[in-house]
C-alpha cells in the first residue's frame, strides 16, 4: 500500500494524550530544546534561577514557548516542539523526577499516576484513536436520543 506521507504524518497525531515528536516538531522546537540542553552545565542553572525570563530572552524562542516554559505548562511545551526527554533538565533544575513531573501532563496526582504505572500503565481502551473516540461518542450519542 502507498500511502502518502503526509496521510501517515497526520495518523500520528491521532494519538490520544501523545504527541509524537516528528521532524516538523524538531525544527519547531530547536531552541526551546537547545535551551533545556543547556541546564546541564550548572552556571547556565545557576543563571536560570536567578532569572528565568532573563535567561529564556538570550534563546530566540517564540513568546508563547517561552511562557508555556515558565507556566511549567509541560503539555503546551511538547505542543510547541519540545521533547520530554530534553524538558527533563528542567524538571531536574526544579527538583522534580521524570515521573513527578510527567504525572502534571496528566489528570491525575503524582501517587495515582505513580499507582497507574505500577499497575501496568494506562489501558489502551479508549486510548488508541482521538477520531474513532469521537465517532463512538457520536453513536452513544445517537442511540441514547441525545
Amino acid at each position: 500500500m502507498n500511502q502518502d506521507i503526509h496521510e501517515y504524518l497526520a495518523e500520528l497525531e491521532d494519538i490520544p494524550g501523545t504527541r509524537v515528536f516528528t521532524a516538523r516538531r524538531a525544527r519547531q522546537g530547536y531552541h526551546l530544546n537547545q535551551f533545556a540542553m543547556s541546564l546541564m552545565k550548572p552556571e547556565n542553572r545557576e543563571r536560570w534561577k536567578a532569572d528565568e525570563r532573563a535567561y529564556l530572552d538570550e534563546w530566540p524562542m517564540s513568546e508563547e514557548q517561552k511562557q508555556a516554559v515558565l507556566a511549567r505548562d509541560y503539555n503546551r511545551c511538547l505542543d510547541l516542539g519540545g521533547n520530554v526527554y530534553f524538558l527533563a533538565k528542567v524538571f531536574s533544575t526544579d527538583g522534580l523526577s521524570f515521573a513527578e513531573a510527567v504525572s502534571t501532563m496528566t489528570d491525575m496526582t503524582f501517587p495515582e499516576y505513580r499507582e497507574m504505572m505500577l499497575n501496568g500503565g494506562r489501558s489502551a481502551e479508549g486510548n488508541r484513536s482521538i477520531k474513532a473516540n469521537r465517532a463512538a461518542a457520536g453513536a452513544a450519542d445517537q442511540q441514547g436520543g441525545y
